[in-house]
Order: C-alpha cells, then sequence, then structure tokens
C-alpha cells in the first residue's frame, strides 16, 4: 500500500511502468474475487479510487460506515493531472486528517500575476487569500499523486473500508431500495449489493454510461498543452499567466511550480492540431525553451493534450445511485475548479449520506444534495466558460474588448476585474438553499446561512477543526437549552485569548449563535438566545424534514 513517508521526504519515486499508455506512480496490486458465489451486501460502493473517490470512502468510513471501494486500477497513476488545491479543499482535507500533511509536502501560494504581450511588469495581480488570519492558505500545488497516496494510506487504518483494485463494474441495476453490481475480477466475476452506489469514476465513467446517462454542455474547440518538466529553478511560489506572450504569439501560456522541482507549464496551441505530434518530446522541447530560455536544462515529467469541456448532468441523485466529481460535472482546468469542486461534492454528500444510514434523516435530504452540488457545478462552469471566452476569444470584437481590458488594468481599478485568465476555485454558496432557516431579524455583518463558515483564531487554535464534522452552535454567551445533537462552542466561556477577530467575522456580539452544519455551512443564526424549539425547527429543516 501506499506509504505517505514519500510525502515528507521529498523522495519523487518515477513511474518507470505504463499500464495501456498510463503511467504508474505506485503500483499497489490487484484483489482477488472474494470466494463466496452469493452477493454480499454492504451499505456502501464507491466506484473510482481519484483523490474524490477515496474522500468519500475515507469521510464515511471516519464516520463508521463500511464502505467498498471498486476501481479498475490497481495502481496510483502518474502524471500530475490535478495540481492546484483550494483553502476549501484544504478545510476538508483537515477535517479528514490530511490538511497538515498535505499542507507540509505542498507548495504554498496566494499570488497570481497576468502578463500582457513583451511586458515584463504584470499588467495585473491578485490575491487568493484576501481574508488574512486563516489556518489554510488560498492555494498549494501538489500532485496528484500525492494526495492519491496520503488518502489510501488514511483508509488502509480503516477496518470497515476494503479496497478493491484492479476490479471493474460491469452491470448495474438501479432498484427502489439498493443497487446491484456485476464486478469483474481478473477472469471471475461476482455480484455485489448496496444501499448506496457512489460513482465517483471520472469524466468517462463506467457506472453513468451503463445506466445510459449523459453530459449536457459545452465543448471548446481549443487545445492546450501540459509540459509538466523537472527543473531546478528558483523562482518564486505564484502563478504566471501570459496573454499573447512572445514566446508563444497570439496564445496563452501559464506556469506553476510544484514539489521535487516539478513545473506545470501549459501552452495554448489551437484548435486544427496534429495531438500526437504535440506531445513528442522534440515539439514540447520547443516551447519549454522559448518560454525559459535556450539554455535550461530539464527533464520531461508528463506531457498531455487537454480541450476545454464545461458540461453536467442533468441530475446528480438517480434513486440508490449518487454522482460525485468528474462523473458529474466537468470544467475546463483553468481556474482549478475540477477536482476542487469534487471535494464539494463529497463534502456536501458525506454528512447527509451519514444521517440518512444512521435513520436520522430520510432519503428525500439527498434532494438538497442534488440541489446544492448542481448549484456548485453551475457557478463552476459559468466561470468556467467565461474564462474560456475571455482566454480564447473568436471574434475582432472579442479580441479588442480582452486587449482593451488588459491595457486599461495596468493602472485603472476598474478593469482589473474584468482580467479572466482562470477565475479560481472559491467555496460556494447557497443563499437559496432549503436547508437554510431565514433570519428572522437584521444583520450587519456576519456569515449569512447558506455561507460557508470562515476560519478564524480561536483560543490559541483555529475555529474550523473546532467544529469538526457535526452540527455546531457556535455563540457568544449562550444561555438557553440545546437539543441533544447539537453541540455547543461558546466562546464566552474560552476567555478573551484570540476570539475578537472571530467575533468581528461573524458580528458575533454576547447572546448571538450560529447553528453550523457538518460540513462548515451556516444552517441559522440568531441575535439573541432562543428556545431550544427553534434551535429543533432549524435543525429539523437542516436534515430535510420539513416544517
Amino acid at each position: 500500500m501506499a506509504n505517505t513517508a514519500n510525502l515528507s521526504a521529498g523522495l519523487a519515486p518515477q513511474p518507470t511502468t505504463h499500464h495501456r499508455g498510463i503511467p504508474v506512480w505506485r503500483q499497489i496490486g490487484a484483489k482477488a474475487a472474494p470466494a463466496a458465489a452469493t452477493a454480499e451486501h454492504v451499505p456502501v460502493v464507491v466506484v473510482g479510487a481519484g483523490p474524490v473517490g477515496l474522500a468519500m470512502a475515507l469521510d464515511l468510513g471516519r464516520r463508521g460506515h463500511r464502505v467498498v471501494v471498486i476501481s479498475k486500477f490497481d495502481f496510483i497513476p502518474g502524471g500530475s493531472k490535478a495540481i492546484c488545491f483550494s483553502k476549501r479543499s484544504l478545510d476538508i482535507l483537515d477535517r479528514l486528517g490530511l490538511g497538515q500533511e498535505l499542507l507540509h509536502k505542498g507548495v504554498t501560494w496566494n499570488v497570481g500575476k497576468v502578463f500582457w504581450g513583451d511586458r515584463e511588469e504584470p499588467v495585473y495581480q491578485f490575491d487568493m487569500l484576501p481574508v488574512k488570519d486563516q489556518q489554510y492558505p488560498g492555494f498549494i500545488n501538489l500532485q496528484q499523486y500525492y494526495v492519491e497516496e496520503a488518502l489510501l494510506a488514511a483508509l488502509q487504518s480503516l477496518p470497515n473500508v476494503e479496497l478493491c483494485l484492479g476490479q471493474q463494474v460491469e452491470a448495474v441495476r438501479n432498484l427502489p431500495g439498493h443497487a446491484e453490481l456485476e464486478i469483474l475480477a481478473g477472469e471471475t466475476r461476482y455480484p455485489l449489493h448496496t444501499d448506496w452506489l457512489i460513482a465517483c469514476d471520472g469524466s468517462k465513467s463506467t457506472v453513468r454510461n451503463l445506466m445510459g446517462l449523459d453530459f449536457d454542455g459545452r465543448v471548446f474547440e481549443e487545445n492546450f498543452l501540459i509540459a509538466d518538466i523537472r527543473m531546478h529553478e528558483e523562482r518564486p511560489a505564484e502563478r504566471w499567466f501570459w496573454f499573447d506572450p512572445p514566446f508563444n504569439p497570439g496564445q496563452s501560456a501559464l506556469m506553476h511550480r510544484q514539489p521535487d522541482d516539478v513545473w506545470r507549464l501549459d501552452f495554448q496551441l489551437g484548435w486544427n492540431i496534429d495531438r500526437e505530434a504535440c506531445v513528442k518530446p522534440e515539439n514540447v522541447e520547443r516551447y519549454v525553451r522559448a518560454m525559459l530560455g535556450p539554455d535550461v536544462q530539464f527533464t520531461e515529467e508528463w506531457y498531455s493534450i487537454y480541450t476545454f469541456q464545461c458540461r453536467r448532468m442533468s441530475r446528480f441523485v438517480h434513486g440508490r445511485v449518487l454522482f460525485a466529481g468528474d462523473s458529474a460535472h466537468l470544467v475546463s482546468p483553468f481556474g482549478a475548479r475540477g477536482c476542487n469542486g469534487g471535494f464539494a461534492d463529497i463534502d456536501n454528500l458525506g454528512w447527509k449520506l451519514d444521517l440518512i444510514l444512521r435513520g436520522e434523516a430520510g432519503q428525500a435530504l439527498l434532494e438538497s444534495y442534488n440541489e446544492e452540488a448542481i448549484a456548485t457545478a453551475d457557478e463552476n462552469i459559468l466561470n468556467s466558460t467565461r474564462s474560456t471566452d475571455f482566454l480564447t476569444p473568436k471574434t475582432t470584437a472579442s479580441k479588442a474588448f480582452r486587449d482593451a481590458v488588459l491595457e486599461l488594468a495596468q493602472t485603472e481599478a476598474f478593469a482589473r476585474p474584468f482580467v479572466n485568465s482562470g477565475r479560481l476555485s472559491t467555496a460556494i454558496h447557497y443563499p437559496h438553499s432549503r436547508l437554510n432557516t431565514a433570519d428572522a431579524q437584521r444583520w450587519v455583518g456576519g456569515v449569512a446561512p447558506g455561507s460557508p463558515a470562515v476560519d478564524a483564531p480561536l483560543a490559541g487554535h483555529w475555529l474550523l477543526p473546532r467544529l469538526g464534522g457535526r452540527f455546531v452552535l457556535l455563540a457568544n454567551g449562550w444561555t438557553q437549552d440545546l437539543p441533544g445533537d447539537v453541540e455547543l462552542l461558546d466562546i464566552a466561556v474560552l476567555g478573551a485569548r484570540d476570539t475578537g477577530l472571530l467575533e468581528q467575522r461573524y458580528a458575533l456580539a454576547p447572546g448571538c449563535g450560529y447553528l453550523i452544519r457538518p460540513d462548515h455551512y451556516v444552517a441559522a443564526r440568531w441575535r439573541e438566545p432562543v428556545a431550544a424549539d427553534q434551535v429543533q425547527a432549524s435543525m429539523a429543516r437542516a436534515k430535510g424534514v420539513q416544517q
């Protein structure tokens, strides 16, 4: 199994083998089919062992549920793929016990710079963590295989999670009370029944295809080259983006730093290209040397061509089959919204399915997952589409508009928000969620229902880890009783140490209280202590029980 020592040791094992053209980062080994011919019934089956599927299994496994993970790969794939992990994803991974480990290994960055033409100075730069004094930075860069490795190692410690790697889903039957699967392990087929099937098996989802479901949306006529290279280069840990640079005239380019002296270079290529020729080392070298100089010393890490897609399923909940991550929605890589959007899915789904499995909520709660995850996907698709249109103007008028924005951004603050080199992933708000309780009193400031909780220092630690993965009432001098399924976190009993910033961010005057969901979204808030039945009513609403 995975060995997390490599995360901190800085020793990067090199993919030396390939499986059907896919580089193998670390071989794990296939699991044999069970000896029994009768179908085993398990509460949850997760299909897919990428970051989203593994995080889903870890979340439910840590909540005490029996989970089986099915993946056609019996190895961790090489190639950096996703590399930018947002603060919101780091907060989620922290709740799963991995935040600090990944932060330590990753390259931290908050600043992005946008260049235009041959200008040496950026026309615009931005800060991905405008609200300071939080536990995690705006972003870290970290190769996807490290994230998968850490998730697999964490799953090893859970006896209630079974990893069935090297196995393939061959059939899915979505029945009223459960789902039935047929699994191929080597040459053996065996049945598997489950209360809930969660498809996290990527853009070419086997589960989605077997069920005859598809995406709606848009494919853009544009291609980009990812060139992950290894070189020792002293450059700042920032996101650098170029419009119409002299080394790739008429196109765009991007550069990111990763751990282990790996750099992500991204070049716009145009639509009518020879994809196989473009990833040949001699052709990639031409782009790399044009960007970095003719004498740069580097070695190939991973080369790939991708095309922008902004698409999603019409629904993510289909009876006993649930979809998350790339199996449910696709966006372009600019903006780092793919894997981060997938982590948002499993964070939203995990606590809801936990309540259903425990009998504390009904299946109707999943409709809120469908609505909120679609809201997240739609915002990501909207931003990704706008980024693509700005990056790749197809008419003379749209190019003139883009160039005017870039020209004005150098001196005029009003133009800078229009510069769009990929609006980067941030937490999505759900102001219209059916789980929210509307404010009964007018608030000035604070965090509204449907918004993600904001981190802040708290008594020598941080707020978000104190919230954990349960319902919490965050209060300042709460004097009323609470329902038994709500934990009280009252800053009034903690003293004055490091609570001032939290009080300011939440407008948490004495007597105020916030009901915060297990995924750290605000469900309700009150300006003064209220009776336990009012808190209970908001709890019931947040659990999907009609009031």
